[in-house]
């Protein structure tokens, strides 16, 4: 039988029963230094699916499946009608990422769907906080040491996912990518390669 997790935790039942009750935990400030400028990024900046899909390591398919069966759907913009692109924010690209992991671990869909609604509760700064603990059937948060030792000790955590650790990657890998403000502001572009940089130079001389 597995035990309840302790207090501050929050068990996701899967399987075939309800989800288990959310108990108000203290969470700290985000961790120094995960974000570039210390600050949560512009939740007005979208990223195109094509963008997200690298950033999360999924395919298209899997990006467009999640969004028509509102596993992860785009907070930004949806896709409405030919020729509209969704648009998908940080949190949105971090909780497909999370979901990648969640699935390599074989946990189904349907368990992960779970997961993913209490994520979808959260604020990025409250995600910053979070480690998730599984045992293949129930998914557990914790946001102190002392809730990952009781979990450990318990029997109950087989794996683990630290939300930061996801954060900190998603936050390195999307500067690569261009971005659209959803309030029709300026666009985020990536930054040139090298590469790109000198066959620019180039042409200019050439021209």
């Amino acid at each position: 039988m597995v035990e309840q997790p302790q207090q501050g935790q929050l068990e996701m039942t899967l399987d075939n029963g309800p989800a288990g009750s959310v108990d108000s935990a203290s969470t700290g400030p985000v961790q120094p230094g995960l974000f570039p400028d210390d600050s949560v990024p512009d939740q007005l900046v979208g990223y195109r699916g094509p963008s997200a899909c690298q950033v999360a390591g999924i395919t298209y398919r899997q990006l467009d499946y999640w969004a028509r069966t509102s596993l992860v759907v785009p907070s930004i913009r949806s896709a409405a009608g030919s020729g509209s692109q969704r648009l998908y924010s940080f949190k949105d690209i971090l909780v497909l990422k999370i979901v990648k992991r969640l699935l390599d671990t074989g946990i189904s869909l349907q368990n992960i769907r779970v997961a993913v609604e209490h994520l979808r509760q959260r604020g990025v700064e409250d995600l910053a906080n979070i480690t998730l603990f599984s045992d293949g059937t129930t998914v557990y948060e914790c946001t102190s040491a002392e809730e990952v030792v009781d979990l450990l000790q318990g029997g109950q955590g087989v794996f683990g996912i630290a939300v930061s650790g996801a954060m900190r990657e998603l936050t390195g890998a999307i500067a690569e990518f261009p971005g659209e403000r959803a309030d029709g502001g300026e666009a985020i572009e990536a930054p040139e390669d090298e590469l790109a940089s000198r066959r620019k130079d180039r042409a200019r001389k050439i021209g």
